[in-house]
């Protein structure tokens, strides 16, 4: 094993914990039972820096652990998935925006656009899995059941949206910082942008 995939592995696991930290320690409860939370400015983190297979699931594995720390267990398991695709998907789209950025600016305009369309899925992912779940919960999957289950879970969807920006604005802030580091700016090939600001 080299240096470099030892560093990525632990830069990963420490991606993971930060993830999980930021969803617990900034707890805003929402009517929906939910909460808003800083964790969404580190999953999109993990997808700019380790690349869409590494970010997604450190993504994924920090925001399920939050979940199961904080007593939503019903929902690790869609978080795990909602929340890897939501950094993997980001990276895929980051990247492709990224590939000839000359600047800081640019690159973080490729943070804010990778980020919305990262953010959606979780949006939607979260309603489809509440909708799912609060129609479960009311008797199964009837047609009166779903209707509930999908006004139910439409509730939370401006939360999530709030969630979104306010995870997009966070990694906006954090990339920079991100990007003094050597081994970062290498992983998603920001050598020249960084040496000329």
């Amino acid at each position: 094993m080299t240096n470099q995939t030892i560093k990525k592995m632990v830069i990963s696991a420490l991606l993971a914990a930060m993830t999980c930290v930021a969803t617990m320690i900034i707890k805003i409860p929402t009517p929906t039972f939910g909460y808003i939370h800083l964790g969404d400015g580190f999953v999109l983190l993990c997808g700019v820096i380790l690349g869409p297979l590494p970010g997604a699931l450190a993504a994924g594995i920090g925001s399920m652990l939050a979940d199961l720390f904080s007593g939503y267990a019903s929902f690790a398991p869609a978080t795990f998935f909602i929340k890897a695709l939501t950094a993997g998907i980001g990276a895929v789209l980051f990247r492709l925006f990224n590939r000839n950025v000359k600047s800081a600016w640019t690159c973080c305009a490729s943070v804010v656009i990778s980020g919305i369309v990262g953010e959606t899925i979780m949006v939607f992912g979260y309603f489809l899995y509440e909708a799912g779940l609060s129609a479960f919960g009311n008797g199964g999957f009837t047609n009166a059941s779903l209707a509930a289950g999908i006004a139910s879970s439409a509730a939370g969807i401006p939360f999530n949206i709030v969630q979104g920006v306010t995870g997009i604005a966070l990694c906006v802030l954090l990339l920079p910082i991100m990007l003094k580091i050597p081994d970062v700016r290498e992983w998603i090939g920001k050598k020249q942008a960084v040496s000329k600001q």
